[in-house]
């Protein structure tokens, strides 16, 4: 759906894109993860015709964004940075009014996507009486009024309340289960891309570090958890008769070289302790992030 040739961006001396190349597979939900000033922005801004490359191309359904920019993004629709709207007019008008710069929707797909974002007790009042949670339900359904076929958001949990979060990510889950588009999802929420990506893409610095899928990328084994009775008699004792190398954490522990799961609940068993559980890590994305990055950072000289 999206492609990336060896797409940079410099401003100035200063790089904020590294030449890069990324695929967003047509119908995947994919994440774009990175710190501030990683580069995410930009390269949202570039895939927008927003922001022109240093050098490379962005294709958005097999059409140059740069020669055919009506074309490529005829489909798109996207949250990009803060969404702005009139205060003083009702939701219905703004979608009016910026959905008319482009093209006016139909009356029954404008209906539609109210219904679907759950906006109907809310459309026909100020903008300024919604709160938080409302004026991003209203700029998301500003981007699927064009019936698009690709969703960039950027940041589009931020702000919210649990309540409201929750309710933004089952939207955007079924837009990508139920109704089949393509998501471009940048987060600073490692927890919510978790939820809902499989495909990220991590940048540092304006560097792609990793493309793929994060759950497949290689994890450290070795980390696994304990619950035992007598936890910390328990921790001492196996870090002494060396099946554990060291406990990061109550609970979670580094197994010794050469060392298995067997060995450590055969020992737990046999000196008496009560087995709760011992169990292998689940890595989570938060793990995965901190693990490519700090390689990354690991690996340039110093």
């Amino acid at each position: 759906m999206i492609a990336l040739d060896n797409l940079s961006k410099k401003f100035g001396s200063e790089w904020a894109v590294h030449p890069l190349a990324l695929e967003v597979p047509r119908g995947s939900m994919f994440g774009l993860l990175g710190h501030n000033g990683a580069g995410k922005s930009t390269i949202i801004g570039m895939i927008l015709g927003q922001v022109f490359p240093s050098d490379g191309s962005v294709t958005v359904n097999g059409e140059d964004v740069f020669r055919e920019r009506c074309r490529a993004l005829s489909r798109v629709g996207a949250i990009f940075e803060t969404p702005a709207f009139y205060d003083y007019l009702s939701g219905l008008t703004n979608l009016r009014i910026f959905c008319n710069y482009t093209s006016a929707p139909s009356t029954s797909r404008l209906e539609e996507i109210i219904r679907l974002l759950r906006l109907e007790d809310c459309i026909q009042n100020r903008v300024s009486t919604y709160s938080h949670g409302m004026r991003q339900r209203l700029a998301l359904a500003q981007a699927l009024l064009p019936d698009p076929e690709l969703l960039i958001l950027d940041e589009p949990t931020d702000g919210l309340d649990p309540e409201g979060l929750h309710e933004m990510r089952n939207l955007i889950r079924g837009l990508n289960q139920e109704h089949g588009l393509t998501i471009l999802l940048a987060s600073h929420d490692l927890s919510e891309v978790q939820q809902l990506c499989s495909h990220v893409a991590v940048l540092k610095q304006g560097e792609l570090i990793f493309n793929g899928l994060w759950r497949e990328a290689h994890f450290d084994a070795s980390q696994i958890r304990i619950e035992v009775d007598r936890q910390a008699e328990a921790e001492t004792g196996l870090v002494s008769n060396g099946l554990v190398s060291k406990f990061s954490q109550p609970g979670r522990a580094q197994l010794a070289d050469g060392r298995t799961i067997a060995d450590v609940t055969e020992w737990l068993t046999a000196h008496g302790y009560r087995v709760r559980s011992v169990t292998p890590v689940e890595p989570t994305l938060e793990d995965f992030y901190l693990q490519t990055t700090r390689a990354r950072s690991s690996d340039k000289p110093r």
